[in-house]
């Protein structure tokens, strides 16, 4: 984590989401359900989607939070490292993807109106 992020940093969560209280409430109720045990998804594999979202974001804290509950739930290193390599690869996949409406945009940029 960069200086300005601190894991501590995560302790100050319920200060923050009583500032905005309905919010806050609607948010971890939210959060709840997606990280039950008991859904379709077994859990370590939420936790692996929750890391490779985290990757593709960027966000320190999430990384911190969900690689922990990833191990808690099972995952091994490799699994982890292997989900970091498919995030990459959709995170690039979505870059190509969208060089397509730019090229297209280019070329409508040639027609005559």
């Amino acid at each position: 984590m960069s200086q300005y992020q601190r894991r501590e940093d995560l302790t100050i969560i319920p200060d923050f989401l009583g500032l905005a209280a309905p919010e806050g409430s609607a948010f971890l109720t939210f959060n709840h359900v997606v990280e039950r045990g008991d859904g379709e998804i077994p859990r370590k594999y939420r936790e692996l989607i929750a890391l490779g979202v985290a990757f593709t974001t960027q966000c320190a804290y999430c990384i911190d939070t969900h690689t922990r509950h990833a191990r808690a739930h099972g995952a091994s290193k490799q699994e982890i490292a292997e989900t970091a390599f498919v995030a990459a690869a959709v995170k690039a996949g979505g870059t190509l993807a969208h060089s397509l409406f730019a090229l297209r945009l280019f070329d409508e940029e040639e027609r005559p109106m």
